[in-house]
């Protein structure tokens, strides 16, 4: 169970985990720039299908077990989503809006709950690694361009100084001409001035069973500071990571039909529904309530109430925590 608690320093074990998952996989991934078992095996190159003037978002599946760090890109995001993942870890997905970065990665699988998450977009392009066979039809048939490699030359690259499977790295523009813009952002975020209220936060830690992320308040960079792990989080490409607004999210987290190849679950985590949530921003928490009601719609957030919570302008991070 997830728990989330301000000013805490109680480590968790994550490198035993993402050890094994590395070696594990390290001896069934192959090297390569668009092929191997972390593909989904369809293979087939094909030019992004931009038409009729559609301007969408990029999402971009990432990793953030130990072994993948430093990421690359990820200051460049509007928005990162924080999500368990099996053997209680979590996995990033980052949406590109305002600008494209030159290299995102290290670029991993997909999950049932992207699909989800990314519907509130109009048609995201998403960039993952590759998917479990069972899961590759809703995939298809979700409403989102699916490129995994193998579906755009020369679109993904593997960095022969990393080991594999934490080592394939996305160039944004091979997938898309620019980046959209931000009106493709229909997240139903809204920035602006800080609500009334909240109280003087210094620091926050959020756990999951595996993983733990620590946001320190900087006065000087107006910004919340990123920790993974009990580490100083940084880019290889833009130094240390740092939100403008950080939303805590509490959602229904449960099984899913999928396991991965060590036999651990899936969780699905359910982002269409209401509940509780806390936003940081500006050095204040705010205890606050979210709602979306179906997968088409952006989620909105309001105080107790009813007024609109209004984030700090920059990027938000929303980490997905199971509701105790």
């Amino acid at each position: 169970m997830t728990t989330v608690s301000g000013r805490q320093a109680r480590g968790r074990r994550v490198t035993s985990v993402a050890a094994l998952v590395a070696a594990a996989l390290t001896a069934s991934l192959a090297a390569g720039c668009t092929s191997g078992p972390d593909d989904d095996g369809r293979g087939r190159t094909r030019s992004p299908d931009m038409s009729a003037g559609q301007a969408s978002v990029l999402a971009v599946k990432i990793d953030n077990v130990r072994a993948a760090r430093p990421q690359t890109g990820l200051n460049a995001a509007d928005v990162v989503y924080v999500e368990q993942v099996e053997g209680g870890l979590s996995r990033l997905m980052a949406v590109y809006a305002s600008r494209l970065p030159k290299s995102v990665g290290p670029v991993r699988s997909a999950r049932e709950s992207d699909l989800e998450l990314l519907a509130q977009f109009d048609r995201p392009t998403l960039a993952f690694s590759g998917a479990q066979s069972k899961l590759l039809p809703l995939i298809d048939k979700a409403s989102l361009r699916a490129r995994p490699p193998g579906t755009a030359a020369g679109a993904y690259v593997r960095d022969p100084d990393r080991r594999s499977p934490h080592n394939l790295y996305l160039r944004p523009d091979r997938l898309m001409p620019a980046a959209p813009g931000t009106d493709a952002l229909t997240t139903g975020f809204r920035f602006g001035a800080a609500p009334d209220g909240g109280r003087a936060t210094a620091s926050e830690t959020v756990r999951y069973p595996a993983a733990r992320y620590t946001f320190t308040w900087s006065p000087d960079r107006g910004r919340w500071l990123v920790g993974m792990d009990g580490r100083a989080a940084a880019t290889t490409d833009g130094g240390r990571m740092a939100a403008a607004t950080v939303v805590v999210q509490e959602v229904k987290v449960r099984p899913s039909t999928y396991r991965d190849f060590l036999g651990n679950n899936t969780p699905f985590t359910e982002t269409v529904g209401s509940g509780k949530a806390r936003v940081l921003r500006d050095g204040r928490a705010y205890d606050v309530r979210w709602k979306r009601p179906k997968a088409t719609d952006g989620t909105t957030f309001t105080t107790k109430d009813g007024d609109p919570v209004k984030f700090r302008r920059g990027q938000v991070w929303v980490l997905f925590t199971k509701a105790s």
